[in-house]
């Protein structure tokens, strides 16, 4: 091949220098050595490269041309370069965390913004799954890491669990809603009659699992877990909802919370994450993530 990555790194260097001279002394070379290189890559691809005439040597544009396209293949040979660094470092190249929607993302900020302190190289890849969608990612290899993946994990294991945190559940309506005026308990009968909210499941590959509804009432499907309550205090639908994410609802009376007859039981919120995998990254949130103060800010 008569492109090198050594050859478009001396042309790098003559071009953000100026002169030959200055790049070869930013490549630790001699000048005559950064001439060499040129001459030799101008005969190999039958181009000239550089107009010499002047004081200045300057870019033709073929040399303009060869620079900008180059210097992105530099970049990407020091990506890589980096990259294998890491691997043999033990470090992954890339950690993707599934979180479950009943977790605030913010409240993660600070677990991520520790881990980056860190400086080990790896990339993060946060994925916002719903209800089994969790588990479905951690399955499917979508990710390497799940915070918050709800209640049972599914059959076939290969990976490992640990408890969270724990999810406490209230039936709400909004205010005008019928179902705020209704006498308490309320009973499955009363609620059937009127539509429920429900947040998508977003498995891909395992069967999209469903909680807090009745046999043939009416469901509206939203996206996630704060669509689901803002519909609900839009007055469209009503149904469970974790006690963490309505705190400020009920405190507004945006959101009534109504005492029924068959409760929603808590939830337990898992770390899941494959067996196989020993990256230092992952190895790294396991450890941050038994920390109690933390798991306790989580649903706080």
């Amino acid at each position: 091949m008569r492109l090198t990555l050594d050859a478009l790194t001396v042309l790098d260097a003559i071009d953000r220098k100026g002169s030959f001279a200055a790049a070869a002394e930013e490549l630790h070379r001699v000048p005559s050595a950064m001439t060499y290189a040129v001459q030799k890559l101008e005969e190999d691809l039958d181009v000239l490269l550089f107009d010499r005439r002047g004081h200045r040597a300057r870019l033709t544009d073929a040399g303009k041309e060869l620079l900008r396209e180059g210097r992105h293949l530099l970049h990407a040979a020091s990506e890589l370069e980096s990259r294998v660094k890491r691997v043999a470092t033990g470090y992954e190249i890339e950690l993707r965390i599934a979180v479950d929607d009943v977790i605030p993302m913010e409240r993660l900020h600070p677990l991520f913004r520790k881990f980056y302190d860190q400086a080990c190289g790896t990339r993060l890849r946060i994925l916002l799954e719903v209800f089994g969608g969790a588990w479905d990612a951690l399955v499917s290899g979508r990710a390497d890491l799940v915070i918050g993946a709800p209640g049972e994990a599914p059959s076939g294991g290969g990976y490992s669990t640990r408890p969270l945190a724990s999810v406490e559940w209230l039936f709400a309506v909004a205010p005008g809603h019928p179902l705020a005026q209704a006498p308490e308990p309320i009973p499955p009968g009363e609620i059937l009659k009127h539509r429920s909210v429900a947040a998508a499941d977003s498995s891909r590959n395992l069967p999209p699992r469903t909680s807090g509804l009745l046999s043939g009432q009416d469901v509206l499907t939203v996206p996630d877990m704060r669509h689901k309550i803002a519909f609900q205090r839009a007055g469209l639908g009503v149904g469970y909802v974790p006690v963490h994410l309505v705190r400020a609802e009920l405190e507004s009376g945006q959101l009534v919370a109504k005492q029924v007859l068959e409760s929603k039981p808590g939830m337990t919120l898992l770390t899941a994450w494959r067996t196989a995998d020993k990256g230092k990254a992952l190895r790294w949130f396991l450890k941050e993530l038994e920390d109690d103060k933390f798991r306790e800010s989580l649903l706080a």
